[in-house]
C-alpha cells in the first residue's frame, strides 16, 4: 500500500543540502525549498531513508517524515494551503 509523506529538511551545510535536494528529486515533488509530497510504499521509504541516511550528518542535519495517510485515502487531499492555492501534481504514467 502507497502511503503519502511530507518530507522536510533542514540541512547545514550547502554541499549536502544539494546532495539531499538531488536525492529527493528522484523520490517525489518538489513543493517548497526544503519541502517534498512523496508517494511511498514500505520497501520504497526505506530506501529513500538509507539514500538519505547516507548523506547527512547525524549530528547536525534533521529530515522529517510527515505521515499524510494511504494515497487513496486521506494521503491524497491532506494538504491545505493558505494564499497561493496548493495544487496536486499531475500523476501520469511512463512507460519505458
Amino acid at each position: 500500500m502507497r502511503h503519502s509523506y511530507v518530507v522536510t529538511y533542514d540541512i547545514c551545510d550547502p554541499k549536502r543540502l544539494r546532495q539531499v535536494y538531488k536525492v529527493m528529486l528522484g523520490w517525489g515533488d518538489h513543493l517548497q525549498l526544503s519541502v517534498f509530497q512523496c508517494e511511498l510504499n514500505a520497501r520504497e521509504l526505506t530506501e529513500l531513508r538509507i539514500a538519505l541516511g547516507d548523506v547527512l550528518n547525524h549530528n547536525e542535519d534533521q529530515v522529517l517524515f510527515c505521515l499524510l495517510g494511504p494515497v487513496d485515502g486521506r494521503g491524497g487531499r491532506a494538504i491545505e494551503a493558505l494564499g497561493r492555492p496548493y495544487i496536486d501534481p499531475e500523476r501520469n504514467a511512463v512507460v519505458v
